[in-house]
């Protein structure tokens, strides 16, 4: 018997729901996709611009990437500009901090090296930690934010004396088409779920948004999460966090935040309330 033996599963992941749903369906169970954040580029044609000036001037001493998606929507619009050799050039001549995989993957395919890898689970407190290692009084430092601007990083960066200036090159937003989304919230209350996959922070607001929208307050739909029958699994610790923050407890959270980890994590949850 596979761990999650039929159990509907719903996720809120979009560009990754495919994967994510086969992920689940390769352990037993039915994968419920209701796609609840919509990444959407910024016109950041100037910010990219005046960073490779910056860096071809020397006026840049440190670039944070913090998102795989923000690094190659940044290579891709100073590919259009003509200047992605430029840029290349010169993020090999400035120290490079990486938040995780996903980034660091992005700058090792553009060739760009990375001077600062970050711990596990790779959170922003995580971040923070891997800059302790930098002197940053007066050092001037770029951070590619990602779908928003992570103040809790650009803070630390202000207190530290750094002299800082972020890019954001895309967006979060809700989805075209929420329906799915509504679907869900009325699959929750009505019972029909046996477990839910949250792969990040904003995919909670949005699918607390949507509820709201429809009427359904806070507390009925935490109450929902909260069910002994519902399994809520977070990909890491911001997740977590975010669902602690609206009255929600996490059942399974893997070691390492990835989504096949967070799926396997799951299966042996469910599998173990299975056995009690």
């Amino acid at each position: 018997m596979l761990e999650l033996d039929g159990l509907r599963v719903a996720t809120l992941e979009a560009r990754m729901s495919g994967a994510l749903a086969a992920l689940i369906a390769k352990r037993g169970g039915v994968a419920l996709c209701a796609p609840a954040v919509r990444e959407s580029p910024m016109d950041c044609a100037d910010d990219v611009a005046q960073l490779v000036d910056g860096l071809e001037g020397g006026a840049v001493d440190i670039a944070v990437f913090q998102t795989g998606v923000g690094a190659r929507a940044l290579f891709r619009e100073a590919d259009r500009q003509g200047r992605l050799g430029a840029l290349t050039v010169g993020l090999n001549g400035v120290t490079t901090v990486c938040r995780g995989p996903k980034p660091t993957a992005a700058l090792r395919e553009a060739g760009v090296h990375i001077a600062v890898g970050v711990e596990t689970p790779y959170t922003t407190r995580e971040l923070i930690g891997a800059l302790d290692g930098l002197a940053l009084s007066g050092r001037r430092v770029v951070a590619l934010q990602y779908g928003e601007r992570n103040a809790e990083l650009l803070a630390a960066l202000g207190r530290r004396g750094a002299i800082t200036r972020d890019i954001c090159l895309y967006e979060w937003m809700m989805p075209e088409d929420a329906g799915k989304l509504r679907a869900l919230v009325v699959e929750l209350l009505g019972g029909r779920v046996d477990a839910i996959a949250f792969t990040s922070q904003v995919q909670i607001r949005h699918l607390y948004k949507v509820a709201d929208e429809m009427g359904v307050a806070r507390g009925p739909l935490s109450a929902a999460l909260n069910s002994p029958r519902v399994i809520v699994a977070a990909v890491g610790p911001t997740c977590a966090a975010a669902l602690d923050a609206v009255g929600v407890s996490v059942d399974s959270q893997p070691e390492y935040p990835k989504m096949g980890h967070m799926v396997k994590a799951l299966a042996e949850c469910a599998a173990a309330r299975r056995g009690r």
